[in-house]
């Protein structure tokens, strides 16, 4: 029996996440709504879209309240990059915390499902690993990624207060780094500053001495775990961690990054960032229990992808979001 065409609305959904998740609620027929409002985004995400009859792009901020009719809502507007969301820290966390309370009321209004796009950082530094959701974190309250993740933390609070009391229908996804094409070249995150770096020529620019851990899953495999969780069982709404579970050092991630470019750079080590994870790595065991999911697509195969979308990219066509970001910085962040 074919899948019954469903209302989304994707937040965020001209971003990096959100175009492939809109790109695939399309091609499966639904009637998609992308409402982002372009801060840490661009509408080149999303152009090849806007000719569908089934989709339609919305220029709003989800701090702000907006009344549509709707049968699934996925909640993935935030700035994810250290170097964005710490330029207006306030405005990351009202939208985490606002946004959440806006799609959870509009949910509650037209019973529509509703997912949140939370994040591994609400484990903080941990001192559990690999972490399962079971692992209540070790975050600063007070630091410079606080905003962030104390607001991806309250917006889970939000969801399940809005079950409990009111029944709203939730899904929670923890998301760990994630990479692929589309990803904005100015973000500030790890895996796209040192392949534009690799691919400029220039050295590549590591935090510390690169022995920090992260497992970087495929952008597919995130969207296909994502919609996955989405349309499961109503007796488990997480959260659920999806994330790829191949560890990897961020030197060795340089190393593998300058290897397939086949570029000869030194990697270069800069004083370490404030509140960097030393170590990051998801337990997917409820993942693959309760989804059927795990990642598919390797390290070496989704980098080659990724460079391949980079090599072919005008840069002259790419706005920086903010003063701060430059392609120099090489966060560790997701």
């Amino acid at each position: 029996m074919a899948e019954a065409i469903k209302r989304i609305l994707v937040t965020g959904g001209a971003g990096f996440l959100g175009s492939h998740l809109c790109e695939r609620l399309v091609a499966q027929g639904h009637d998609v709504i992308c409402l982002d409002n372009f801060f840490t985004s661009q509408k080149s995400n999303v152009t090849h879209l806007l000719d569908k009859p089934n989709f339609e792009l919305l220029r709003h901020d989800v701090t702000h309240p907006i009344f549509l009719e709707v049968d699934q809502i996925y909640n993935l507007a935030c700035p994810a990059s250290p170097v964005h969301y710490q330029f207006n820290p306030i405005k990351t966390i009202k939208t985490s915390v606002m946004g959440a309370i806006n799609v959870l009321g509009m949910a509650k209004r037209t019973h529509a499902k509703v997912l949140q796009a939370s994040t591994s950082e609400i484990y903080g530094d941990p001192d559990v690993h690999p972490q399962p959701e079971s692992y209540r974190g070790s975050v600063n309250p007070i630091g410079p990624r606080a905003c962030y993740d104390e607001g991806k933390r309250c917006a889970e609070t939000l969801f399940f207060d809005y079950h409990r009391s009111n029944g709203v229908n939730i899904r929670v996804v923890r998301i760990f780094n994630t990479y692929g094409p589309r990803m904005h070249p100015y973000d500030g995150r790890v895996v796209s500053n040192l392949i534009l770096q690799a691919l400029g020529g220039e050295d590549l620019t590591i935090y510390g001495d690169g022995s920090q851990t992260r497992s970087f899953c495929y952008v597919d495999d995130l969207i296909e775990g994502i919609i996955r969780m989405m349309n499961g069982p109503d007796d488990f709404i997480g959260p659920v961690n999806l994330g790829n579970t191949d560890e990897f050092t961020i030197r060795q991630l340089a190393e593998m990054i300058l290897e397939l470019i086949g570029s000869r750079v030194r990697i270069v080590s800069l004083p370490p960032v404030a509140d960097d994870p030393t170590q990051r790595k998801p337990d997917i065991a409820l993942a693959r229990a309760k989804l059927g999911w795990e990642p598919r697509v390797k390290l070496r195969d989704g980098l080659a992808r990724t460079i391949e979308y980079f090599r072919g990219l005008d840069l002259s066509q790419y706005r920086r979001p903010t003063q701060r970001t430059s392609p120099v910085i090489a966060s560790s962040a997701h």
